[in-house]
């Protein structure tokens, strides 16, 4: 992170409360979801990640600041390239209006940032990130700090030992469910698995999606928003 836009330097954070979002623990309440099968928003990913990374750096009412300097952007979009980020758009009437981005390593997605230029657009970005995360065998969203606003959707807030054991089951090729009260007590001294990551399917939505539709022809580039709210419903 960096103190501002302008900071040339950036800071390195481990939180010692750290907030993931399990996959089948996102909160789905009927308005969100009545939203999401009206396909309000024009919902895509990895189309305009650039982009989606220059709106979250945008000053806001309730933002003034940003820590998201010149060093950082060029950094994700290194990674964006590399295949290593990602990103969730929302558009309204041709409009980029809200989204996120983040970057994953093996079946771990770890949240950068969010952003909502309209109403719910960002709750609905959320929502598809979790339906393609599960769909593509992901087992740890990684939210960084909790907030009011993720803590609605259901995210959690878990010790450093605990999401440490966590992060590793889930590199190891296991599911990240085992970091109990306990078992992540000695998580600091455990050595992280060594690479290579098995990676989650970032596409595999989209092939639910495709079948959705039954070849009809969709611009949205992610699937109806009713399969997302059944992937939701199944697993919550």
């Amino acid at each position: 992170m960096a103190d501002g836009a302008d900071d040339p330097s950036v800071h390195w954070v481990e939180p010692r409360l750290r907030a993931i979002l399990p996959l089948d623990g996102f909160h789905l309440s009927r308005s969100l979801k009545k939203i999401i099968v009206s396909d309000r928003f024009r919902v895509t990913t990895d189309t305009a990640f650039a982009d989606m990374v220059a709106l979250c750096a945008e000053p806001a009412d309730d933002r003034p600041t940003t820590w998201i300097n010149p060093v950082i952007r060029a950094s994700y979009d290194r990674l964006f390239r590399l295949g290593h980020a990602h990103s969730v758009e929302c558009w309204q009437d041709g409009v980029l209006v809200g989204g996120l981005y983040g970057v994953t390593l093996g079946r771990a997605f770890f949240g950068e940032s969010m952003v909502s230029r309209v109403r719910d657009a960002s709750k609905v970005a959320l929502a598809h990130l979790v339906a393609r995360l599960i769909a593509g065998g992901w087992k740890l969203l990684d939210c960084q700090f909790l907030t009011p606003h993720l803590a609605s959707l259901g995210a959690i807030e878990i010790r450093q030992a605990d999401y440490l054991a966590r992060l590793y089951s889930v590199l190891a090729g296991g599911d990240g469910a085992a970091a109990g009260a306990g078992a992540g007590a000695g998580a600091a001294g455990v050595s992280p698995p060594s690479p290579p990551f098995a990676a989650g399917d970032w596409g595999a939505l989209d092939a639910l999606g495709a079948a959705a539709a039954l070849g009809a022809d969709r611009s949205t580039g992610s699937p109806p928003g009713y399969v997302i709210a059944q992937l939701l419903t199944n697993t919550s």
